[in-house]
């Protein structure tokens, strides 16, 4: 029997949501459904969605109300830093309470977490599932005093239930947020490992995230065109960095351009991947798939 269960879990609404569930949350999860065949979705969010993407996916989901993470509201150490202060005065610690939530569900469930900002591309492979824990492995952080650190990404993890890393990595978590974006996640995760190696696999930068977080990783991904997917299982957006049309310090692409038409018209890594989960009916989507 696997030692993770092949349910896959996304959070999303700790937000209120004042705008329509974007496609590209839609293809997120008609992905994971389309080339998984997972036994359950389950989504938690606190808010629910709604909009035309959202009434066509819903049906397919298990859905679980959740309470916000409160360790994470009004925490006083977001003031400590300009990193934290920004994070605070844009709204993006709501990633913070789910950097929390998600290691509670995955201890208590076990299974797949992915963020929403995710694209599966291929079937993740049978033996990551017979692994305790499976992290990705993405490029070091640079830290403010010019120190390198080993971060290990938190948007796609696999673990069984009660797993002895998530357990510890959650408890360090509590202790080391400083307010920062991944100080507590990714960059905790990187220090665990060196210190229980035997908890935790650590798949290829490639896996998860071959294309990352830069300037050109971002353009790779929503504007140019890698179509060389050889065990890739899924790719990571990075949305918090581009999704808002004032966030132009990594590109000038932004959340009102990844249209339905967009994606079915212009190939580009992320598009020619995506098209294929969009309703095959659509005039605008036939054409020659990869």
């Amino acid at each position: 029997m696997s030692r993770v269960p092949e349910e896959f879990h996304f959070i999303f609404g700790l937000r209120p949501q004042t705008e329509p569930f974007h496609i590209v949350w839609y293809l997120c999860l008609a992905s994971c459904i389309a080339v998984n065949s997972p036994r359950r979705v389950h989504l938690h969010y606190h808010h629910e969605p709604h909009g035309s993407w959202w009434d066509r996916i819903k049906p397919r989901l298990v859905l679980h109300r959740t309470a916000p993470e409160t360790f994470v509201l009004n925490n006083p150490r977001y003031l400590e830093s300009a990193e934290g202060r920004f994070i605070k005065q844009v709204g993006l610690d709501y990633a913070h309470q789910s950097d929390f939530l998600r290691l509670k569900i995955l201890l208590d469930h076990g299974g797949v977490y992915a963020d929403m900002d995710t694209l599966f591309v291929n079937p993740l492979p049978r033996h990551l599932f017979d692994q305790q824990c499976v992290l990705g492995e993405e490029d070091p952080v640079q830290r403010p005093d010019g120190s390198v650190e080993v971060s290990l990404c938190n948007a796609v993890i696999m673990a069984a239930p009660g797993a002895a890393f998530i357990r510890r990595w959650l408890a360090r978590m509590y202790s080391v947020f400083d307010g920062t974006w991944s100080r507590h996640s990714c960059v905790e995760a990187g220090k665990l490992r060196s210190e229980f190696p035997d908890e935790l696999l650590v798949a290829p930068k490639r896996y998860f995230y071959k294309h990352m977080w830069t300037r050109e990783g971002i353009h790779t991904l929503l504007q140019g065109c890698d179509t060389d997917y050889t065990d890739v299982y899924s790719m990571h957006l990075w949305a918090h960095l581009w999704w808002e049309p004032w966030r132009t310090d990594f590109t000038e692409f932004h959340k009102g351009m990844l249209t339905e038409d967009y994606i079915c018209s212009v190939d580009t890594t992320f598009n020619v991947v995506a098209r294929r989960f969009l309703d095959e009916s659509r005039a605008v989507c036939r054409r020659p798939r990869p």
